[in-house]
């Protein structure tokens, strides 16, 4: 067995982002920052990286609460989280925005992405819901009543939907 002479540790898996936080937190501003939404709103939307949610919708840190999930989808956490926002955190209002080219909008139903895994990957991922839905109006749809309705949230709380189009930033209202 031989020993190791070198004091440096062997690169690891996350040394990239951590070396970049040094660099960041030479130009950080945010201290002092409430952890209240200044501007009342919380905003569901999908972990998909091409998402910038502070940019597209002109917003900066502090402004606004943001949820994010695969597909964007209003889960009994993110209600829970809503619940905990209203009441807490200074939210208002809440704007559900799914996007264009979604994988989660991409297959009809959880079987399908379940399927995948276990033959790609050989992993059962039967216990977890996925929330997939190839109608991503009709999710929408599904998920802006669940807020609406929600028990524990305000009667008449403002919430919207919107598509953000991740080849042009664009963000359309629904409507719904």
């Amino acid at each position: 067995m031989s020993a190791n002479t070198d004091a440096t540790p062997p690169p690891g898996p996350f040394d990239d982002v951590f070396g970049a936080n040094a660099a960041y937190i030479e130009e950080f501003s945010l201290t002092g920052l409430k952890p209240l939404a200044a501007r009342g709103l919380a905003l569901v939307t999908c972990m998909d990286s091409r998402i910038e949610p502070l940019d597209m919708l002109g917003l900066k840190p502090g402004d606004a609460k943001i949820l994010r999930n695969a597909g964007a989808r209003v889960t009994d956490d993110t209600l829970r989280t809503l619940v905990l926002a209203v009441y807490l955190l200074g939210v208002e209002r809440v704007l559900v925005l799914p996007h264009t080219r979604c994988k989660m909008a991409s297959v009809e139903n959880d079987d399908v992405v379940h399927d995948l895994i276990m033959s790609e990957y050989g992993v059962d991922t039967r216990s977890l819901e996925f929330h997939t839905d190839n109608d991503q109006l009709g999710a929408l749809k599904h998920d802006l009543e669940r807020i609406r309705h929600h028990p524990l949230l305000p009667k008449g709380l403002p919430v919207a939907g919107a598509i953000y189009d991740v080849d042009s930033g664009k963000v359309t209202p629904t409507g719904l």
